[in-house]
């Protein structure tokens, strides 16, 4: 365990940084979930509501380090393709 004041203090830092993040990476992960389950069942008006709202969910979660810029990137794009295609 931590035994100088600034190491306290560091280990209390990251126990709150721990909790912001982990309720950022839930609500990425539902909001991507909620995209999967509109494609599973075949409502394409569905998949795309729940696409614009996981986009920036997805987007933000890179900014704030929770997912590297590529792999949002790359989840946003694969998402689109199957809703895209579902419309089709």
């Amino acid at each position: 365990m931590a035994n100088t004041t600034s190491a306290k203090k560091a280990a209390r830092k990251i126990a709150r940084r721990t909790e912001i993040n982990k309720s950022r990476k839930t609500r990425m992960r539902s909001s991507v979930r909620k995209v999967e389950e509109a494609l599973a069942s075949g409502d394409a008006k569905a998949a795309s509501e729940a696409l614009k709202a996981a986009q920036p969910e997805l987007m933000s979660a890179a900014q704030k380090g929770i997912l590297h810029k590529n792999t949002a990137s790359r989840k946003v794009s694969r998402l689109a393709a199957r809703v895209k295609a579902l419309k089709a």
